[in-house]
């Protein structure tokens, strides 16, 4: 009965030590990585937290070998690590803030990393799973905290507060709604009259005009932004007003005689609390 739990013990203790000899390669070769090709984690907490694993995990083995003296040596030195990881973790996203968001099918994450002492912030897109690389910074400095959204799957809104004291949106984007993989105008796709619960969108050759409890406001194409191939942010005064995305059940058809399929959506730019409008198409101009 003894031998047998002890060569479970010693199972268990192997397997520990091989994740803990993992999960240290790993991060090693993130070092290298990250220094050769300018790759981060997703999250700058990404690394205290896999220093923790990693001493986690290897903490039994270490009790398993070690005589009963030594292992309150060896509590403390674990203790003590785990103390200072969790230290560097906090004060490290005090002076680089991380807005990281999940998609909700859990297949995209947005990465935002802002300077909290100038306020730039950069989008990181991850080509590489939990690692990202910078692709574009934010056009303004920010200031406050950001109000992320996720609009689709691979649509997500985020709502921040500029030094100016304007009302800003970024829109993450990641897929289409073609089938080629070919750049298209949104609005361009969405041109007709579309309706939702009490707003009305019209896109046509003057722009997009969106009409709210009898409130009507034409977005000109020069106050037109777009984000990938799913999404225009509409501005007056160089703040964000609304922003429209391609719903999921969108079509794009090159052939412009087709009908139009699908839905899409209209989100206001407010820091406060609000779900996106679902518009339904009505009728062509």
């Amino acid at each position: 009965m003894i031998k047998h739990r002890n060569n479970l013990l010693n199972v268990v203790g192997w397997i520990l030590f091989v994740i803990s000899v993992v999960i240290f390669s790993f991060q090693m070769g993130y070092l290298f990585i990250s220094a050769k090709y300018q790759v981060e984690y997703i999250d700058n907490r990404l690394f205290y937290i896999i220093n923790i694993l990693c001493i986690l995990f290897l903490t039994p083995v270490i009790l398993l070998l070690v005589t009963k003296k030594i292992k309150v040596l060896s509590i403390s030195i674990v203790v003590m690590f785990i103390t200072a990881n969790v230290f560097m973790l906090v004060s490290s996203n005090q002076i680089v803030k991380n807005i990281t968001s999940i998609s909700p099918n859990w297949k995209h994450v947005l990465s935002i990393k802002e300077n909290v002492e100038n306020g730039e912030a950069m989008y990181y897109r991850n080509y590489y799973s939990i690692l990202a690389r910078a692709k574009e910074r934010l056009p303004f400095e920010t200031t406050g905290e950001f109000h992320v959204k996720w609009l689709a799957n691979d649509i997500a809104a985020v709502t921040y507060k500029t030094k100016e004291n304007t009302i800003q949106q970024f829109i993450g984007t990641y897929g289409e709604r073609g089938s080629g993989g070919s750049y298209y105008y949104v609005a361009a796709e969405i041109h007709g009259h579309w309706q939702g619960e009490n707003i009305d969108v019209i896109s046509d050759t003057e722009g997009i005009t969106v009409i709210k409890d009898g409130k009507t406001e034409l977005f000109e194409w020069n106050d037109i932004q777009q984000f990938g191939t799913l999404a225009v942010v509409l501005k007056k005064n160089n703040e964000a007003v609304w922003t429209v995305s391609l719903n999921e059940n969108f079509e794009i058809h090159s052939d412009a005689s087709k009908a139009t399929v699908g839905n899409i959506s209209i989100y206001e730019a407010t820091l406060e609390k609000n779900e996106p409008i679902i518009l339904h198409y009505s009728s062509s101009n």
